[in-house]
């Protein structure tokens, strides 16, 4: 009668129910979401000079871009 009664409280300890799961799977979820907002600021690398080049370069691919969606040129 004791083993019964034992073998019974054990089953339902380590049996984990659905909302039990889902709770575990959300609060595992915000913690893999927070984890990268906690890394260290890193400063800007790149001089004043750098910073105020011209970037845009009117490419190839822009051009037939440009061409395509009829801008003008």
């Amino acid at each position: 009668m004791k083993e019964d009664i034992a073998m019974q409280a054990k089953g339902k300890t380590t049996r984990v129910g659905r909302r039990e799961f889902l709770r575990a799977l959300g609060a595992g979820a915000t913690v893999a979401a927070a984890a990268p907002l906690a890394t260290q600021a890193k400063a800007d690398t790149e001089t004043n000079d750098e910073k105020r080049k011209a970037r845009y370069k009117e490419t190839d691919h822009v051009k037939a871009f440009y061409r395509v969606n009829r801008y003008p040129s």
